[in-house]
């Protein structure tokens, strides 16, 4: 059994939801060798997210944000944590709906995910800098 950790830093993005699976993939080059195995990811922050989801129709990712938009609105007067702003307390929310972590199976050296489906950086913050990801891979 081969164990590898890699830690991926993605680049700073706007608000809203965005593709990283070829970030993902070209971070964890201990990949191809795999014939069987798992990759985990950890998105180290509270106030983003990483989630699979649709990987062709952009409208998906722009219907996700407006959704977030209003079901946790910035500013909201229920909301006391805004230590760093009024979009503060709705990025750990949104980033508790939709979760920071994946177990991704591997086969034959690469991810084995459906046809449709790409890893999504969810970014909740209007002013954001780089994430990472803690890539621990297990397999054989």
């Amino acid at each position: 059994m081969a164990y590898a950790q890699a830690t991926i830093r993605l680049r700073p993005r706007a608000r809203g939801f965005h593709l990283v699976t070829d970030e993902i993939v070209a971070g964890v080059p201990q990949l191809a060798p795999i014939a069987v195995g798992v990759l985990h990811l950890l998105l180290q922050h509270t106030s983003a997210s990483l989630f699979l989801n649709e990987n062709a129709a952009p409208e998906v990712r722009h219907d996700l944000e407006r959704w977030g938009a209003q079901a946790v609105p910035d500013g909201a007067v229920y909301f006391h944590h805004d230590d760093e702003g009024p979009d503060d307390m709705p990025a750990h929310v949104k980033s508790a709906l939709f979760g920071c972590s994946l177990s991704l199976p591997i086969r034959a050296g690469t991810l084995a995910l459906g046809t449709w489906q790409g890893i999504w950086l969810g970014e909740h913050r209007v002013h954001a800098t780089s994430r990472t990801v803690l890539a621990t891979l297990a397999g054989e």
